[in-house]
């Protein structure tokens, strides 16, 4: 006997009364199987009925590809119920991927010609859910006949299909442009806002409609100023807010044609001042208008007055009790930093009390603003907020606000011992969340020897109270083995003198290398530290020498190499010890040094294309070969080329064989990621040809900041590279001011020139870490 079909409903209730997986299936399996006879049998009364089944079987999740040549005999078909379900078929079942899709192109066209409304309305519906780039040329003409149809029903349709095809082609925007604007006529809110959504896709895509948009502002400007004072129709109101959703449309529209363009903002700023003070902020809808308006303020020419009012805006935001309002607040106050940074710092409270949000979005957006506000007439209040957050923040948070803390202290400090005082503040606090990268460069103190002093004896109180914080085990102990003979003198007065004597500090330092809390590395500063003091204290080695023998044989490799190399150090060069571990010299850190080096190798390259360039000729030749002799040997004679007197010289000079200056080498582009370019320029200074410059710019031109910005490199071990410090670790964004960064090369043997970078910061809220290598490197950079 055979089993009759279900219906759709009786489908439906026996999937859903199915215990386990498999009886679903089994029930798919059984009804599929109809289907398919159903479908081989023909009968055109169930078609409609059977593809629904299938497309609800769709929706499941199991295959249903096989229905796909019955949507288009159903959509072929006259009677409106196969119509319905055949366009709905093809809109589930077909996409661009598959061919048949094209198939249904001419009913489609038949179908919008008919002026049948309902089936107008199913085509366009078709043709903007899955029309291909293909479909939407052929039909183009059509849909732009019916944007001017007397029924809002169909001109609303024809207007979204519209917008899918500027996505899909571009080129389509010449045909939609004259009914654009007879359409802001209108007075149908859908009709309206789908003119909106289209002008605006225009705008986008097209310079040309962007310039012919710009006409009709004062048009726009009409139409939202009587929403925001007369209310445009009671029936659109949304919490006391007339059509929100349009208002919105329209402030985007408007933004978009003002940008970059003076005489277009002056005509607004009226308007939005308008709008921003006469929006109800009590409802969310009012918010959501005020947010826009406020958006749009930042992105045109507006006027100061205009923007201090949006900044003020944002401020208020950051009382909401909403969330989402106080972040977007925040997020946006973020952008504004660089260009109203009077503006914003007026709300600094304000920003510094949302540290204390529960939310951790919130109180990273915070911190981000907080940082971004700290200059050098605030630094220290800030920094006694910022510090105070850094005790109770989250533990994900704590390297981010240790990090900034470091940063900008650096950059602000108004005295170098506050600065010291704020770095121990921060070690001691953050303990283990502070980044590997800041403890080196921490290491860099400067200053001059009252300084030096000041900062043993405050990390050697701190490393004796506490070596389970690595990074201030690490820094104390570098700064211990550099200026250990300060610690010990006595002649540093504090309000509570503290005499150190030499046992102390190396049983210390001992302590931390039998710490089972001491990281590798933090022995290897030990370590190191106790190999300085051998030189640095004048007491007797040998205890000293015991602790590096201890070593020679540790199972961890780097400090087992280290120990050995100090061990020979004291058995064999004993007479270059004290040469070998002289102090460091102090390096100022910062972007004035690569700055002026940039400028050096500048103004050199600038000398070397000043020289005339001579003809190539074997006399020339000759006089360089001769040149590079006499450096070796001073007997060697050249020929005499011109007259020795000065007047002779002078006569002789355009006739003076030199060689060519070099070429200037072409810029690589050798990043880009959401905005993020890195440049490499190169310099070869004349008067050393072995040395390479390279001068690595990163740009930003996407809509937020990128910061903790970290690029280093490597090169083949036949070269020799030397990083400077960059010019910052922030590049602001919409093409703010760049970060510089030079890269020094000595490449003697002209070995082929590849590079190996890696890119670390933060962007949109996220990590980003890049390793690539440059392998196409200018041929002039290194021949």
């Amino acid at each position: 006997m055979v089993v009759p079909s279900l219906k759709l409903q009786d489908l439906i209730e026996e999937i859903r009364g199915a215990r386990t997986q498999a009886q679903e299936r089994e029930v798919i399996q059984k009804e599929c199987a109809h289907i398919r006879a159903s479908f081989r049998d023909g009968d055109p009364m169930l078609r409609h009925r059977q593809l629904a089944k299938l497309l609800y079987v769709h929706m499941l999740g199991y295959p249903a590809h096989f229905g796909q040549m019955e949507c288009l005999k159903l959509i072929a078909s006259s009677r409106f119920t196969d119509k319905r379900v055949g366009y709905l078929g093809a809109m589930l079942l077909l996409d661009e991927r598959h061919d048949a899709h094209l198939l249904i192109t001419n009913s489609i066209k038949n179908d919008l010609s008919q002026g049948i409304q309902p089936v107008q309305g199913l085509a366009l519906c078709t043709l903007s859910t899955m029309g291909s780039a293909e479909m939407c040329r052929d039909l183009a003409t059509e849909v732009e006949k019916l944007l001017l149809q007397p029924s809002p029903y169909v001109r609303k349709k024809a207007i979204l299909t519209a917008v899918h095809m500027i996505r899909k082609v571009p080129e389509l925007s010449n045909i939609f442009l004259p009914p654009c604007a007879k359409l802001l006529h209108e007075r149908h809110h859908g009709i309206l806002l789908g003119t909106i959504t289209l002008i605006t896709e225009l705008c986008e895509r097209s310079p040309e409609a962007l310039r012919h948009f710009r006409k009709v502002i004062p048009q726009l400007a009409q139409i939202l100023q009587t929403l925001v004072t007369t209310g445009y129709s009671t029936e659109h109101s949304i919490s006391g807010v007339s059509d929100p959703f349009l208002q919105v449309q329209i402030l985007r529209l408007l933004r978009i044609l003002g940008r970059n363009h003076e005489e277009s903002s002056e005509t607004m700023n009226d308007l939005l001042a308008q709008v921003a003070t006469n929006t109800d902020t009590s409802r969310n809808a009012g918010n959501a208008v005020l947010f826009e308006t406020v958006l749009t303020i930042m992105d045109i020419r507006s006027a100061a007055g205009l923007r201090v009012l949006a900044v003020n805006i944002l401020g208020r935001f950051l009382h909401n009790s909403d969330r989402n309002i106080r972040y977007v607040a925040l997020m946006s106050l973020l952008r504004l930093v660089q260009s109203d940074h009077s503006a914003v710092q007026r709300h600094r409270p304000t920003v510094v009390e949302c540290l204390q949000e529960n939310d951790a979005s919130l109180s990273r957006r915070a911190l981000e603003l907080s940082l971004a506000l700290v200059n050098g007439s605030n630094v220290q209040a800030m920094m006694q907020e910022l510090q105070a957050f850094l005790k109770s923040c989250p533990p994900d948070l704590r390297a981010d606000c240790a990090s900034g803390i470091l940063l900008a202290a650096e950059r602000f400090a108004p005295t170098k011992r506050w600065h010291i005082d704020t770095i121990l503040h921060v070690l001691i606090t953050a303990g283990s969340h502070v980044r590997d990268d800041a403890v080196a460069n921490l290491t860099q103190l400067t200053g001059g020897q009252e300084l030096h002093a000041y900062s043993v004896h405050r990390l050697y109180n701190a490393l004796a109270e506490d070596i389970s914080q690595q990074p201030l085990v690490q820094v104390a102990a570098w700064c211990i083995g550099e200026y250990g003979d300060l610690l010990l003198e006595g002649n540093f007065k504090e309000t509570e003198p503290l005499q150190v004597e030499e046992e102390e500090v190396l049983a210390l330092l001992e302590k931390v290398l039998q710490s089972h809390m001491s990281l590798p590395a933090t022995r290897g500063y030990a370590l190191t530290a106790l190999m300085k003091l051998s030189t640095r204290l004048c007491g007797d080695n040998n205890r000293i020498r015991q602790v590096v023998s201890i070593y020679r044989s540790c199972l961890d490799m780097e400090l087992q190499q280290r120990a050995v190399e100090y061990d020979t150090l004291f058995q064999k060069y004993n007479h270059m010890r004290a040469a070998i571990l002289e102090k460091m010299p102090l390096v100022d850190r910062g972007g004035p040094q690569v700055d002026e080096e940039a400028k050096e190798s500048k103004e050199a390259a600038q000398l070397s294309e000043a020289a005339p360039v001579p003809k190539e000729s074997q006399a020339s030749q000759l006089l360089d070969l001769l040149d590079l002799l006499d450096g070796a040997s001073g007997n060697a004679q050249h020929p005499p080329l011109l007259d020795p007197s000065p007047g002779g010289a002078l006569v002789h000079l355009p006739d003076l064989p030199c060689p060519p200056p070099p070429a200037p080498i072409p810029d690589l582009k050798v990043f880009e990621r959401e905005g993020v370019r890195l440049n490499l320029s190169f310099i070869r200074p004349p008067e050393n040809p072995p040395l390479l410059l390279i001068i690595v710019t990163a740009t930003n031109s996407s809509e937020n900041d990128v910061t903790h910005f970290i690029c280093q490199a490597a090169v083949p071990k036949s070269l020799q590279l030397q990083l400077q410090a960059p010019s910052g670790n922030t590049v602001p964004a919409r093409g703010g001011l760049p970060i510089t960064q030079l890269f020094r090369i000595l490449n003697p043997n002209k070995a082929t020139l590849r590079l190996k970078l890696r890119l670390t910061y933060n962007h949109f809220g996220q990590l980003v870490q890049e390793i690539f290598e440059v392998n196409n490197l200018p041929v002039e950079s290194w021949q």
